[in-house]
């Protein structure tokens, strides 16, 4: 009887192993995030972990993200591999286990999540709007049994980008593409090894049917590379053109004399060589302007549906570039800081961008944005503005430029002249509301003493 008992117990432990399996989810890293890529996974399968492991990382549409282990475990089986792309958040992406789990069952529990998709709906192929109807004659035996190419209407095509790219390029039809990527999606090999089918013979009594586009071999187009797009530079894209063509820009420019500017920079970087601080243009620019964002508190607002927000703080966005595109780090409550604490966490952000390491309260927000790219000696550009916000500040590079002299009326003297240009949502921000603001900020600069009153 007792030998039956531990029986009885060893089969209950071994079910509970099998049942501590369970699905890992493809996290959501921001609150709008909905889809995302898998940069690397730091543990292989098999593989235990601690609690603050980092398990892999997942890249979003602004930066890659550490996931840490939350509780101990094991890596039974990784679904979603290195280098995916466009995981909805949800979607099972691995499983996990315990120490001492019987690992067996992870192989057909994973094959099982990816059949369900964890509950989001498979994805449908969509088709080109059907032509106009025309009589059609009575299949003949081989066209009633050959596999019909076109897909029902309606439904959508899912490739990715470099696969259309290509199809494009040599005329290929997706309709006609059998996808074997992940949910029959459409890859770069499915489309580079089509090859066009034999075209049945036509009835006699039928028209003859169109010619189908030429496939231009490979041989004879011309070298290139091909570089996937990245979901940061795919959300810029998509965010951007709906902001040029929602939000009725205009734009205004001024010159602003940097004199002062550049001699009050060089004595205090002198003051500040020994503490390893070196001052920046930009910096007095961030400064100076947080401080006509107080005088012009209009500016520093946002569109949110029926309501106008006008912020109390400066959180200024200052624009990076980073391999994978365009973010806007943020300098939080710039106008209760100093130029040296400023220029700091505006050199650390800046890293933490290019290293693809920006944390989402980093990045997203922000009430003013400013682009500069006077450092690659542009004289004079104009920047789209970055939804919600109203206003987006374009600088160019400083230039000795010769001027009229205020002491000889018949003289002249060089004077180092930047040239800014403010973009504006006209919902919001009005033109004599946004020549008060830049009226504000030139005045600052010119006279940048003031930033200490």
């Amino acid at each position: 009887m007792a030998s039956v008992s531990r029986m009885f117990v060893r089969r209950l432990h071994a079910s509970v192993r099998r049942l501590a399996l369970s699905e890992f989810n493809m996290p959501a890293m921001s609150p709008t995030m909905t889809e995302g890529g898998i940069s690397r996974w730091n543990k292989k399968e098999g593989e235990s972990f601690t609690v603050g492991d980092v398990l892999l990382e997942i890249e979003t549409d602004k930066a890659t993200i550490d996931v840490e282990a939350q509780d101990e475990g094991v890596v039974a089986k990784i679904i979603v591999p290195d280098g995916s792309k466009n995981i909805q958040v949800g979607r099972a992406i691995a499983i996990f286990g315990e120490e001492g789990d019987d690992l067996s069952a992870a192989a057909n529990m994973a094959e099982k999540a990816t059949s369900k998709g964890s509950g989001a709906p498979p994805p449908k192929a969509e088709a080109p709007a059907p032509a106009k109807e025309e009589p059609k004659p009575a299949p003949t035996p081989s066209e009633t049994s050959a596999p019909k190419a076109e897909l029902p209407v309606g439904d959508r095509i899912f490739a990715s980008p470099i696969a259309k790219k290509i199809a494009l390029e040599r005329g290929i039809p997706l309709v006609q593409i059998r996808g074997t990527g992940p949910n029959g999606r459409i890859i770069r090999e499915d489309v580079e090894k089509y090859q066009p089918p034999a075209p049945a013979p036509a009835p006699a009594a039928a028209k003859p049917a169109p010619t189908a586009p030429a496939v231009v071999p490979a041989e004879l187009l011309p070298e290139y590379t091909d570089v996937p797009v990245s979901n940061m530079r795919a959300t810029i894209g998509v965010r951007l053109q709906q902001s040029k063509q929602e939000v009725p820009h205009y734009y205004l420019t001024v010159d602003i004399t940097m004199d002062k500017v550049l001699k009050l920079r060089e004595v205090f970087n002198a003051s500040l060589a020994d503490k390893g601080t070196k001052l920046s243009v930009n910096d007095f620019i961030i400064k100076a302007v947080s401080c006509a964002l107080a005088d012009v508190p209009e500016a520093n607002s946002a569109l949110l549906g029926d309501v106008i927000r006008t912020y109390k703080k400066a959180d200024i966005s200052v624009a990076v570039a980073t391999p994978n595109g365009l973010i806007t780090p943020i300098i939080h409550d710039v106008g209760g800081k100093g130029l040296a604490t400023i220029s700091t966490e505006a050199k650390a952000l800046a890293k933490k961008a290019r290293d693809g390491k920006l944390l989402p309260h980093e990045y997203q927000g922000g009430t003013f944005t400013i682009s500069n790219l006077g450092m690659f000696d542009i004289s004079h550009f104009t920047a789209i503005i970055n939804p919600p916000q109203s206003c987006i500040l374009a600088v160019g590079s400083t230039q000795p430029t010769l001027v009229p002299a205020a002491e000889d009326p018949r003289g002249f003297k060089v004077a180092q002249i930047m040239k800014v240009t403010l973009s504006s949502d006209h919902r919001t921000v009005d033109g004599a509301m946004g020549a008060r603001w830049l009226s504000a900020f030139k005045g600052y600069l010119e006279n940048p003493l003031t930033f200490m009153l």
